[in-house]
Parts: structure tokens; sequence; C-alpha cells
């Protein structure tokens, strides 16, 4: 066998590993090892497993992503998307399907302050959907409300896989957490217009009664209300205007979260022990799979499957729009399958030559990475975000009631990303103000 052949048999092996729920990184990581092995010596797969991990993931830019997680699980543990939740309640009762509108604007505040899809979708399924649930509102609306709502964490900064994509392709987190605030914004929009819509044209599915807000619940509102935006402004703000880094941010951020919970008595000692405990859980995962997918990153490498691949895509046609359908097609096809981080770790040592062989601006294809991965965080048969939200209601909802529910959802984000491939600027335009 050629090496060629090696990298392609050993890409296949890693995904029929993956289909058989065998741990990402250790699949990732075995399929590597073996197959350098096998195209040289152990002794050389030996130098790759002794040498490389520590050297990649000690990195300091990746100290961002266990700060922000921490951040998100403080946010999460003592509640304070309960408040935010509550005032947007208030605010956007009055508009047809105001329950699910304030759903997703509270999932945008909570992505802005988790940076993470599953963070953002737990915490608000507990707190918005049962409350829709008992206004009247249909099953699927509500639970696939937040089900989609909870990916906008993956884009709108601070986001886990933006500085995961940022780290791997060697592109400005910075710019990257800036580049997603706008798509993220507008998939949040998208959301709200077309809830709206729907609504207006069947009132069944928002319930037939009428909110009925009282003076307290209008003052009980603005007194909660200020946490989140807070620690948003902060982290965000000291980011875009250049004051720190994103590393600084996560460390900052995640401070912050923690004197505002215990500013509200909320900060005790078992929740910031779940905090901590759910942040090293989740670190562990990532970077386990960060270190499979470097050694799958050198195997890949080293069997020339990158190239072939960038010659294969290349020589039916170089125009954009036939690499990004192609891209977009391995995406959502392998998103129905595989966990965001997963995939993007698995994928980006395949897609990354082909995207510098055509010139692509790496900034911009980021953002359309990250929006397919939110798509596949809610496509059966996995999506991941639907099953959270189903562990978190148990049989209060069925499995098909929330797909059914998401679906609405889904074909928002193939506009919302059809809007980004057509115009870059939606992404750019905010980096280019300050990376001049």
């Amino acid at each position: 066998m050629t090496n060629l052949d090696i990298g392609i048999f050993g890409t296949l092996a890693a995904l029929a590993l993956i289909a058989l729920r065998v741990p990402i990184g250790l699949a990732l990581g075995a399929v590597s090892v073996l197959g350098i092995a096998a195209m040289f010596s152990m002794k050389v797969a030996w130098g790759m497993i002794s040498a490389t991990p520590f050297d990649y993931v000690g990195q300091w830019e990746l100290s961002a992503a266990p700060m922000f997680l921490l951040m998100g699980f403080i946010c999460s543990e003592t509640q304070m998307t309960r408040g935010l939740f509550a005032a947007l309640r208030v605010v956007l009762s009055r508009l047809p399907g105001g329950l699910a509108i304030a759903s997703v604007a509270a999932c945008a505040f909570f992505a802005a302050a988790a940076g993470s899809s599953t963070a953002t979708a737990s915490a608000m399924s507990r707190i918005a959907v049962p409350e829709m649930l008992r206004s009247g509102y249909e099953k699927g609306l509500a639970t696939g409300t937040i089900a989609a709502s909870g990916t906008l964490g993956s884009l709108i900064p601070p986001s886990v896989l933006m500085i995961l994509y940022g780290v791997y392709a060697q592109v400005s987190v910075g710019q990257l957490f800036m580049a997603g605030f706008l798509p993220g914004i507008l998939s949040a929009l998208i959301y709200m217009a077309m809830i709206s819509v729907r609504v207006k044209i069947k009132p069944e599915l928002a319930g037939a009664a009428v909110l009925d807000i009282t003076p307290e619940e209008r003052r009980m509102a603005r007194r909660e209300i200020w946490p989140l935006p807070l620690l948003i402004l902060s982290v965000l703000g000291g980011i875009f205007t250049g004051i720190f880094s994103p590393t600084e941010a996560g460390a900052l951020g995640a401070f912050l979260a923690a004197i505002i919970a215990a500013v509200l008595g909320r900060l005790t000692f078992e929740r910031a022990s779940a905090a901590i405990v759910q942040t090293l859980i989740a670190t562990g995962s990532i970077f386990v799979i960060l270190i499979g997918s470097l050694f799958f990153t050198r195997f890949l490498a080293l069997s020339g499957l990158p190239a072939a691949f960038s010659e294969f895509i290349l020589s039916i046609s170089d125009q954009s729009w036939w690499i990004l359908l192609s891209v977009t097609v391995i995406y959502l096809v392998l998103g129905m399958l595989i966990d965001s981080i997963g995939l993007l770790l698995l994928t980006l040592p395949i897609i990354l030559p082909l995207v510098d062989s055509a010139g692509m601006e790496p900034v911009w294809f980021g953002i359309i990475v990250i929006k397919l991965l939110e798509i596949g965080l809610v496509t059966p048969p996995v999506g991941l975000n639907v099953y959270m939200i189903k562990g978190a209601l148990g049989d209060i909802v069925t499995l098909p009631q929330v797909f059914r529910g998401v679906s609405w959802f889904i074909l928002m984000d193939a506009l919302t990303l059809l809007l980004l491939m057509l115009f870059p600027m939606i992404s750019l335009w905010l980096p280019s103000l300050i990376y001049r």
C-alpha cells in the first residue's frame, strides 16, 4: 500500500470507529499511531506521541477555552439567566410568540457569556421551556426554539469553537470573535422573525392565554436584568477595544462572573464546586480530542491525503461556489453523526489545505464552518442539542417532537448561511474596522 492508500484507509477507519461510539480523541489517536507505524516505523510514531502533545496543548491561546467555560458554568450554576429571561419576557410579551422570542434573546445573551452551545441549551431548557409549556406553547416550538437558539453559543463570541479554529488554523482569535458577532445577531433576528410570522399565521402555536405582567414582575425584572449584560460588555468590550487579549478576557470573565454571583448571594461552595468540576470535565474532553486530532493531522500530512483531496476538488472547479458547496456537503453529512468539536478537529486537517490553495479568507471561512457546525448540533440522528433538551426535560417531550420543532430553525439556518456566503462583509466588517 502507498502512503496515500494508508491515509484513505486510516480516515475511513477513524470514521468507522467514531460511528461505533469509540471516543473521538482515542479513535483519531489510535488510527494515527498505527498509520504512521505502517508508513514508517513504530519508533517514528512513538516520537510523535512523546513530543507533540505538550508542545501544542501548552499554547497560551488555548488557556482561554477553560476560562470561558468556567465563566459560562458559573453563570449557569448561579442562575444568572433566570433574571434576564424574566426581564426579556416582560419586554417582549406583547409580540406574537413573545415568550419564544424572549427565549431566543436570552440564549443570545447567555451565549455571549457561556461560549458553549450545549451549556446555553442546558441552562435555558430548564428555565424557558417549562414557562412556554405552561403558557400553552406547542411542544415542538418550545423545545425547538431552545435547541436551535442554544447553538448561538458557537457563533456569538466568546466561542470555544472559535478558539480551537483560531489556534488550529493560525488565525487571530480576536478577529474571529469580532467576525462572529454580527452573524450571531443575524441568526437570532432571523429566528425571531420566523417565530413571529409563524405565530401570526397560526396563533395556537403560542397558546391562547395572554400573559398578564404584574407591576411587581416588572420591578423584579428591572432589578435582575443587569448581571449578564454587565459581564458581556466587560468581556467583549475589552476585546473589541483592544484593552486585553481573548485569553486575558477569559480570565477576567471568569473572575467577574464569580464576583457578580457573590454580590447576588448565589455563589455557594456547592455551586462553585459544581462549576469547577464541569469546567475540568469539559476542558479535559476537549484537550483529549485536540491531541487526537493533532496526531491525525500529522498522520494525514505524512500520507499526502490533504494535498490529494485539494487537487481532486480543484480539478473539478476552482470557483469559490464549488469549494463552499463541497465543504457544506461534508459538514452537513458528518454533522449528523459527529459532535461539533470532534467534527471541527477531524476535518480541519483535510479542509484547511483546500482553503489555502483556493486563496479564501480564513476568518470568513471560519465563520462559515462554525455556522455549519451549528446546524449539525440540531440535525438528526445525533443532534447533540436536541438530546440535551430531551435529557433535561425527561418524558415531557419526545425526540420526534423536538426534531420536528427544530426543522423550521434549520431552514432559517440555511438562509443565514446563504447570506454569509453571498455577503462576506457581514463577517468581515467589524474586523476590518479595527485590524486595518
